[in-house]
């Protein structure tokens, strides 16, 4: 049934602006995005429903329903051990050290800038380019406390480059795990992106190294040392990510089975810190409940229950939202539009552009639930275009709105827009090179490659 003239379908659309205009508002709100998303869901789906009962099909809606359901769990048991890892990494004080071993160095502005950079856009494919944004913008806060004008354009500097890098990776965006999750690209070829990135990450760094100010600060940090096992959470967290890839690649299984699978390697390995560390184990014997309490072993339970709920939940909104739209018909007239009658090259240049105004998450849904037919070459290009073109603004992107809040005052809206133009260069010169050097991928069939 098409709902989109329907009254059920106009009040649908219109309750997904109004909450998505409250995602938007969170700075201001303090409102947990999650919130208005999953309500929107649930209202959405609920007023599907009551039309279906009338024509009695209800068990439609109910297997949407449920179709929608297992994408959204996959993905979401996918990011709960990666973010425990991460979690878990933190807590061993893994990416403190690596802060303080940098602002310990009395690196010059110019040089911060481009280590901090370059970090994030090697980063951000392995950890995510919202937690390398993070980590950077804390160096970049500790050296540059006394230049409010270096902090700004190497925030600029870490969003874009967080966001170039972990375009190339299925781990580097929720996005590009999206489309690897779906089957469309294979784990190898989004490498092909790697040059295209870049670019992307390149052409702005350089036109906005000129503007670094001179000097820089010699800070003396307090050493902070790694926590035991924390080189080896690393490397079970490498364990992990091989463990997803062999089982999508070689046993034709989901990639969250084997995250999950990698996540019980280090609850094993926090069974054997516990069990062999001797301050735990001595406290743990001791009769003294004050002492006991001062000694907080590794749990990896509590890295479990520290994750992003809120993101999480939100990805479960939008994905239930956009699911909903797309059972209503818009999607189908919005894809019809734009592959159909713009062509798919011009449609996803323009993805990437939605996204620095919307979000590319719930953009990027939007675009596998229309599932248009595409070469592999299209869907690396809306891959890269939805993961890159949120660094147009700082609202563009999770990077780029963390770290308006943790360099509050600092980096802000209007001091990215100013460097608007150069990122645009980039951006264009990286779908360029991209339709360039990747023309090996044109006309070969995306779910055969």
């Amino acid at each position: 049934m098409d709902l989109t003239t329907h009254w059920v379908g106009i009040v649908a659309l219109s309750i997904f602006v109004l909450a998505y205009i409250a995602v938007i508002a969170e700075e201001y709100s303090h409102m947990q995005k999650s919130m208005p998303v999953m309500l929107a869901a649930g209202i959405i789906w609920a007023m599907v429903g009551y039309v279906y009962i009338g024509v009695d099909k209800p068990h439609i809606v109910a297997e949407a329903v449920e179709h929608f359901l297992t994408e959204f769990a996959q993905l979401f048991l996918f990011l709960l051990a990666a973010m425990t890892y991460v979690n878990a990494m933190t807590e061993r004080n893994v990416f403190g050290a690596l802060r303080t071993w940098l602002t310990g160095k009395g690196f010059s502005y110019r040089t911060v800038f481009w280590i901090t950079g370059l970090m994030s856009f090697f980063l951000s494919p392995v950890i995510d380019n919202l937690t390398t944004a993070l980590v950077m913008c804390a160096v970049v806060l500790a050296i540059g406390k006394e230049s409010p004008r270096f902090v700004a354009l190497a925030c600029v500097n870490i969003v874009v480059a967080a966001n170039a890098g972990g375009a190339f990776s299925p781990f580097g965006d929720i996005t590009t795990l999206m489309v690897w999750q779906r089957g469309l690209i294979h784990f190898g070829t989004f490498f092909a992106l790697f040059v295209p990135a870049v670019v992307n990450y390149a052409v702005p760094a350089i036109l906005m190294s000129f503007a670094v100010p001179k000097g820089g600060a010699a800070v003396s940090a307090e050493p902070e040392l790694l926590q035991r096992g924390a080189r080896r959470i690393v490397l079970l967290f490498v364990a992990t990510i091989t463990t997803a890839v062999l089982f999508h690649n070689s046993l034709d299984l989901p990639a969250f089975l084997g995250m999950i699978t990698g996540l019980a390697y280090l609850k094993f390995f926090g069974y054997y810190l516990n069990h062999t560390d001797p301050v735990v184990v001595a406290s743990s014997s001791d009769d003294d409940e004050d002492d006991i309490g001062a000694i907080q072993a590794f749990d990896s339970f509590r890295e479990v229950a520290r994750v992003e709920w809120d993101t999480l939940l939100f990805f479960f909104g939008v994905i239930m939202c956009v699911g909903g739209l797309g059972f209503i018909g818009y999607l189908g007239h919005i894809s019809g539009y734009l592959y159909g009658e713009l062509g798919p090259t011009v449609a996803n240049v323009a993805v990437g552009v939605l996204s620095a105004l919307i979000d590319n998450i719930p953009i990027m849904v939007a675009v596998l639930e229309m599932n248009p037919v595409m070469d592999t070459q299209q869907w690396l290009l809306v891959t890269m275009t939805a993961g890159v073109g949120g660094s147009l603004l700082s609202i563009g992107s999770a990077a780029g709105v963390a770290l308006m809040g943790q360099a509050r005052g600092q980096y802000t809206f209007f001091g990215h827009l100013r460097w608007t133009p150069v990122i645009a260069l980039g951006y264009a010169l990286s779908i360029w090179v991209h339709m360039l050097i990747n023309a090996r991928f044109t006309g070969v069939p995306a779910l055969l490659n």
